[in-house]
């Protein structure tokens, strides 16, 4: 019996970066590809993007510890993966990075729940030190920050809001590691840690031209949601405008309470408006008792609006259209997608047609469980870097 072709795939960019995909449980073979790959290319780092349902975290990197010893690594488990084929489930993802062309520190910060938020901005100090070393008094190169957080830490937003202060003007985007929507355990890793409760920041620095960006799809309304009753710790709302949470919301988006199901919560958003624009405070899932657990911050007090949907896949392309005019052309994106706006896109039937976007525009990356652009953790949004052409730089 002939084994179906391409359960294995390398895609390599202009720019000297370079992805592997399986879908196959086999952390060795996989191990064996990426070693094999970084010494062609001549990698110094690498990102590893997986489903917990293919392979364990543990498994993963005891095979890179035995097959790629030297090479130096961070990732996280998903909620979906975009491989160059498009969106994908079930699948291990690697992006490579080559030396010639990029520079690259990082580290990873343990038990972020309990952690004081000084200590990240002095993970942050310090890692920008130990690049300023490495790459000297190069004013050529551009400096961007990548992070990774473990997607049910309930910290989000303290620890972005922690490495953006060290950062100073460096661009910072990421994801929220995610469990293939289980809500019980995500994975992070990192040089052969494996850990939970934890997050990874990377620092980059490259001559290859990039741009940051983000892109939602969802206009506030009028109809308001006021929490008057939370429990702010673990990002739960019990009552809406002094109603039970789950009916109340139900009443404002025309649906029953009981039908109530990830689907309606990524199809019907809820925002913010902080600093005069509207950031989503996505809904995780609804308790027995109807209330409400989110997957960004919640307090008491705070206003949100029912926002109404726009078209998914006309936002998205309009997006990508103005990052190739300000790069002058895009070689890929590493993208970090919120798994409601996969969720959202299979419920509106574009799935095909946003998996389609994503691969005409070389989009690698994963679904997440929130994303983090600057200082900003968000829901039920695209954050990505672009790069450009390599000969733009020169």
């Amino acid at each position: 019996m002939r084994r179906r072709q391409l359960a294995s795939s390398s895609t390599r960019y202009a720019s000297g970066l370079s992805a592997l995909t399986t879908d196959e449980p086999d952390p060795n073979a996989f191990a064996r590809a990426i070693a094999a790959e970084a010494a062609t290319v001549d990698a110094g780092f690498a990102l590893l993007f997986f489903s917990q349902d293919l392979v364990d975290a543990a498994a993963l990197a005891q095979a890179l510890k035995v097959y790629a010893p030297s090479l130096a690594y961070a990732g996280c488990s998903t909620a979906g993966e975009i491989t160059p084929q498009g969106l994908e489930e079930g699948h291990i993802l690697a992006l490579l990075f080559p030396s010639a062309s990029f520079s690259t520190v990082s580290t990873m910060v343990e038990n972020i729940s309990s952690s004081g938020m000084d200590r990240i901005t002095g993970e942050v100090a310090a890692l920008r030190g130990l690049l300023r070393e490495r790459i000297g008094h190069d004013r050529s190169k551009g400096i961007f920050a990548l992070c990774f957080i473990d997607g049910l830490s309930y910290a989000e937003e303290a620890v972005t809001s922690a490495i953006h202060w060290g950062l100073d003007d460096v661009p910072l985007i990421g994801g929220s590691a995610g469990d293939d929507l289980k809500f019980e355990t995500t994975r992070l890793m990192a040089n052969g840690r494996v850990a939970s409760d934890s997050a990874i920041i990377v620092l980059v620095a490259t001559e290859i031209p990039f741009h940051v960006f983000k892109t939602d799809n969802f206009i506030p309304t009028d109809e308001k949601l006021v929490v008057t009753a939370s429990d702010p710790d673990h990002r739960v709302v019990r009552e809406f405008n002094a109603a039970n949470a789950a009916e109340e919301y139900a009443a404002s988006v025309g649906i029953l309470p009981q039908t109530l199901t990830p689907l309606s919560f990524a199809s019907h958003p809820v925002v913010v408006k902080v600093g005069g624009e509207y950031y989503c405070r996505s809904i995780q899932r609804m308790h027995p008792d109807g209330s409400l657990s989110f997957f960004c911050a919640i307090d008491d007090g705070i206003v949100l609006s029912i926002a109404q949907p726009k078209n998914m896949v006309e936002s998205t392309r309009t997006a990508f259209e103005d990052v190739e005019h300000k790069l002058g052309g895009i070689d890929m994106i590493l993208g970090f997608d919120c798994v409601l706006r996969r969720l959202d896109a299979r419920n509106r039937q574009v799935f095909r047609e946003i998996s389609e976007l994503y691969r005409t525009n070389k989009v690698i990356g994963f679904g997440t469980y929130g994303e983090q652009y600057r200082s900003m953790h968000l829901n039920q949004t695209f954050t990505g870097i672009a790069f450009g052409e390599r000969q733009a730089a020169e």
